[in-house]
């Protein structure tokens, strides 16, 4: 399958977005490349993606989906930045805007950045720079430029910020440059041929083809790619981790940390996980039974949870059969149910997020939930595997709207009565 990630730069009418294998997606944004529909063997095109009204498709997140089989093109837009910072990780570039950016002759972000409209169409409002460079060396041998010209005229456009650089904008520097024969002749060339001057679409259309005519050498250099993983990679993994259960899409961390809130018995269940990294290390090195790992690291004064406080990777089955195995059927009801509520209040309460939550209202939450004071509330929350207090305050604040909405409504429930 090719995953083609694509907005402004191509029209969806495009032929060969048609073909057969060929799977279009909006422009690439943080956590896309997570998507468990992209496997390995499959090849993504990556072209257009999204920066400002969205955090980015980040460098890790690429060298993640090459790790694992996946053959990533990029050209065009950020298909060309990324892939000109990891040609050397086995991403494969093509185009004259990827080698403009590996041979200098470019470096900014601004060369390929367009305003995009905001209804979800993904049309392209502005001129990107770098087409804009492009006819501009188009019009020197035309003889409507000499260098000196084009070189002041480019500078004028890019002055111009980039989500108000269109072609009205295009025209109004023109004239004020005093460049007007030019400007005539752009317009004409553009009646005559929409799509003149679009470099960006050019090599769009190159990427896609490139990845129909075969496999691309992404894959097999990627195998070599050392374990790089941090633990900001950790979190965005796992917060894009989503799983289909019972018929609902589920995220896996709300199912995780659903257990270590709602299950009484999920401390047994950490101890019995704590005791599985102890026998079988990440790492590869000797295993050990974990009290005698223990006795090493502290003498075996503390309990293993307040020890060994390992970063949990929701992607490995082993580990979520091992920390989801008292998980019920209700469990993951209760888990969408909070999830929608979650949702409805961010549609409902404009700006809102879990950081909304006040810190005293998601601990009395807990501390409900759990039975105990707060002279034992640290010692919980590490006993089921979330760190300390702090952490379990901020986990726990995903559940909050629903539960308050669930205890509202028995509570309307029991004065009906």
């Amino acid at each position: 399958m090719i995953h083609v990630f694509v907005g402004p730069t191509l029209a969806r009418s495009e032929p060969q977005l048609a073909a057969p294998g060929v799977r279009v997606w909006p422009p690439a944004r943080h956590g896309d490349l997570f998507n468990t529909a992209i496997s390995g063997g499959d090849t993504v095109v990556l072209i257009d993606g999204v920066y400002h009204q969205a955090p980015a498709l980040r460098h890790k997140e690429i060298l993640a989906a090459m790790g694992r089989g996946v053959g990533v093109v990029g050209a065009a837009s950020i298909g060309a930045l990324r892939a000109a910072e990891l040609a050397p990780y086995g991403m494969l570039g093509v185009g004259h805007i990827y080698t403009a950016y590996v041979r200098g002759d470019i470096d900014g972000d601004d060369e390929v950045a367009v305003g995009q409209a905001p209804d979800g169409a993904w049309d392209a409002l502005t001129w990107p720079l770098v087409n804009l460079r492009h006819v501009l060396d188009l019009a020197v041998p035309a003889g409507l430029l000499d260098d000196d010209r084009a070189a002041g005229l480019l500078q004028a456009l890019r002055a111009v910020y980039y989500p108000q650089r269109t072609w009205a904008a295009v025209r109004a520097v023109c004239r004020r440059q005093g460049e007007t024969a030019f400007a005539g002749w752009l317009t004409e060339r553009r009646e005559q041929d929409r799509h003149f001057g679009d470099l960006k679409r050019a090599d769009a259309l190159t990427a896609v083809r490139t990845a129909l005519d075969g496999p691309t050498e992404t894959t097999d250099k990627a195998a070599g790619v050392p374990r790089w993983e941090t633990a900001y990679f950790r979190r965005w993994s796992n917060a894009a981790a989503r799983g289909c259960v019972d018929g609902m899409v589920l995220s896996t961390e709300d199912r995780l940390v659903y257990q270590q809130v709602f299950d009484p018995a999920f401390g047994e269940r950490w101890s019995a996980y704590l005791e599985h990294l102890s026998l079988h290390p990440a790492d590869g090195g000797p295993g050990l039974p974990l009290a005698e790992r223990l006795a090493r690291a502290g003498g075996g004064d503390l309990p293993a949870d307040r020890v060994f406080r390992p970063a949990v990777d929701l992607r490995d089955e082993q580990t979520m059969a091992l920390l989801l195995g008292g998980e019920s059927a209700d469990d993951r009801r209760a888990v969408a149910r909070y999830a929608e509520a979650l949702a409805w209040a961010r549609r409902s309460r404009p700006g809102f997020s879990t950081a909304a939550v006040r810190d005293g209202v998601a601990r009395d939450f807990l501390l409900g939930v759990w039975r105990c004071d707060e002279g034992e509330f640290d010692a919980e929350a590490s006993a089921r595997g979330l760190v300390g207090a702090a952490s379990a305050v901020e986990a726990a604040k995903r559940f909050v709207p629903g539960f308050r909405e669930e205890t509202k409504r028995t509570e309307t429930v029991r004065g009906g009565r």
